[in-house]
């Protein structure tokens, strides 16, 4: 049924259920247990108006401070009163430029009426589970704002603390950078711009996640070589790259159920998942593609599972790469890696 049917379906439900509020609330007096039911059925009637019609009611109500400071209500049982709390200031800020001081001082600005049914729609999505990013169309890394879909992850804080490793890491200008799986291409087009100069090709399987990374770079003005291609069975590299950077899938299916609804149902499985049997897959295939296509002394940065952190490290050695280092995040957990490959292994120049 189309969006257009139910708006309709949703209006004679309310003209009904209105008329009745109107019908059974009649002066003349009803004996106790009639007021007592009758109470009950407006109660139930009232919520169902607003439940079923949250764009409509909060589209057109009036818009102040207290009632911005507690949408985060909306999205309890969901997610608990801190987590909530969080995702409705984001929405604030980064869709309405609205910061926590100024609902604090009571600073709200007038909401247009587009604006209402906005934060109406964000709310509705929110409500069903969908990851702020995504409502928002739009994720924070590394200080700049990346546009995010369903077919790409949303990037994460570690992440960032990866790529700020490389640019601190001897990342030159003049560098060849490859980019392994590049998804909303946040990891190629930061590194692009933070170290002018550097040549950085992007590869990703999935022809949407690359249409939104070639989106990103160009809102964002970076020179980034987006190309199709699969980690797996990747394509002959004929020039060599100092620095090939990747946050590969690296969840293995056993640990699906002990993650986030929101992640496992709304993120890209292709971009999430391994199996169980071979969780190392795109670690050893990048551990190949090194050998390939790095000149002397390049480098290969991962992120990586926590749990397989050794495991990772050793993929590395036995595949002749030296100086191979494990490093925390800022939580403590080991999350990435950096190996790099002996001048006998570098490809031919």
């Amino acid at each position: 049924m189309t969006a257009g049917c139910e708006r309709v379906r949703l209006g004679l439900f309310k003209k009904k259920a209105s008329f009745l509020l109107l019908r059974l609330s009649p002066f003349t007096p009803l004996p106790c247990e009639g007021r007592m039911r009758l109470g009950l059925f407006k109660k139930k009637a009232s919520f169902l108006l607003f439940r079923l019609s949250p764009f409509t009611t909060f589209a057109r109500m009036d818009i102040d401070a207290h009632t911005l400071s507690t949408l985060w209500r909306r999205l309890v049982p969901r997610y608990d009163e801190r987590e909530a709390r969080a995702i409705v200031r984001v929405v604030l800020d980064d869709a309405f430029g609205l910061r926590p001081v100024d609902l604090y001082a009571g600073k709200v600005r007038q909401f247009s009426a587009d604006e209402r049914q906005r934060l109406a729609r964000i709310l509705e999505r929110l409500e069903a589970g969908e990851p702020v990013q995504y409502a928002l169309g739009t994720a924070r890394f590394a200080g700049r704002t990346f546009e995010v879909t369903p077919a790409v992850l949303i990037p994460r804080p570690e992440t960032e603390e990866l790529v700020a490793w490389v640019a601190a890491d001897g990342l030159v200008p003049g560098s060849r950078l490859l980019d392994g799986g590049t998804g909303s291409g946040c990891i190629a087009i930061t590194l692009a711009l933070d170290v002018p100069g550097t040549e950085v090709v992007a590869w990703d399987v999935s022809p949407e996640a690359l249409a939104v990374a070639r989106r990103n770079a160009a809102r964002l003005g970076a020179a980034v070589n987006f190309v199709q291609a699969d980690l797996l069975s990747p394509p002959v590299v004929t020039r060599g790259f100092d620095v090939v950077v990747s946050n590969p899938p690296y969840v293995r299916e056993a640990e699906r159920d002990a993650m986030a609804a929101h992640v496992v149902d709304r993120e890209p499985a292709l971009a999430l998942f391994v199996p169980d049997d071979d969780a190392l897959r795109f670690y050893r295939a990048l551990a190949r593609l090194g050998r390939q296509c790095l000149r002397p002394q390049g480098r290969v940065y991962v992120e990586l599972n926590e749990a397989l952190g050794e495991e990772t490290a050793d993929v590395f050695r036995r595949a002749g790469y030296t100086a191979v280092e494990l490093r925390r995040d800022q939580f403590g957990r080991t999350r990435m890696l950096r190996a790099v490959l002996p001048s006998k292994l570098s490809m031919k120049q």
